[in-house]
């Protein structure tokens, strides 16, 4: 649990408020992941809020300009990780993997008071870390995602190094449901029930939509809880948007096994003007002739 104890009414409005942000950020930028943090804002605030164990943050408030790409020279830059706190065998470790996710994490790690309103200024700025598709120096990321799918194998990686320590903290991880779709994600899957990965949690985005459309016409991987326990999760599904059972989910009993939890949820999550652009909301793009009534529903928000 952490440190900071947030009521349900205090999580339901930091949603919202992702929400709020990141409408926001579509208007002023040209467009954002907006679909993304109308099917993720509870599961995120619900996680940072009610699940994750971290330590205080150690990133800069206001957020802090681009170190620039590791090199030999270069290796002691800001991670985004320090927004977690320090890496104590005790304290829980928070892994994204869909790295366009970004601009939710940074807007729950405002609303949990770990990064200022004003960094959201900087957001997709040239020059600054607060980049619109995360790495490894933006705030709250871990590590650079690389290609979709490969986070889980670090947090894998991660997960069975802390069980050989001794290390009681646990290693999440956040998924998008196409991910699933790379075969990567199995492997991994695979690996961790070997090892009997049972300090690794996964929480997966089941909006039903990627880049090129409904996910169950790209590649559907339905009954997707029966394949998971088929490979050796213990695995619960759960409305992404009732923050209550978001938050139970994490205390699944499952000895010897990792826990995933899918969360169903929608991409216009408290945001009808986009139910007529499903299933294509990978990215929201906010024309002319739309900007008014965007601009009067986030005045409402």
């Amino acid at each position: 649990m952490p440190d900071t104890e947030y009521s349900l009414a205090e999580i339901k409005r930091a949603a919202t408020n992702i929400r709020k942000h990141i409408l926001r950020l579509a208007l002023d930028r040209g467009g954002c992941y907006l679909g993304q943090a109308c099917s993720s804002a509870e599961i995120i605030a619900s996680l940072y809020m009610a699940v994750l164990n971290l330590g205080p943050s150690l990133g800069d408030m206001d957020a802090q300009p681009f170190p620039g790409v590791p090199s030999p020279d270069n290796m002691d830059y800001p991670k985004g990780s320090l927004y977690h706190g320090a890496f104590d065998a005790d304290r829980d470790r928070f892994f994204v993997s869909p790295a366009h996710y970004a601009s939710v994490i940074y807007c729950a790690l405002v609303e949990c008071g770990r990064l200022s309103e004003r960094a959201i200024d900087k957001f997709n700025v040239d020059g600054w870390n607060m980049e619109m598709i995360g790495a490894e120096h933006s705030p709250g990321f871990e590590c650079t995602a690389g290609s979709l799918g490969q986070t889980i194998s670090i947090a894998c990686g991660t997960a069975h190094a802390r069980k050989l320590k001794g290390e009681t903290g646990l290693v999440y991880v956040f998924l998008s449901d196409g991910e699933i779709q790379e075969g990567q994600v199995w492997e991994a899957f695979q690996a961790a029930s070997f090892y009997k990965l049972d300090n690794l949690v996964v929480y997966v985005d089941v909006n039903g939509q990627q880049v090129e459309g409904w996910v169950k016409d790209v590649m559907d991987f339905d009954p997707l809880a029966d394949r998971l326990r088929a490979f050796g999760t213990v695995t619960v599904e759960v409305d992404g948007h009732d923050i209550e059972k978001v938050v139970a989910a994490a205390k699944t009993p499952h000895p010897g096994k990792p826990l995933v939890v899918l969360c169903q949820t929608s991409s216009s999550r408290d945001i009808p003007l986009l139910d007529k652009r499903k299933p294509f909301l990978h990215f929201v793009g906010i024309g002319a002739d739309e900007r008014e009534a965007f601009e009067k529903f986030h005045a409402g928000m």
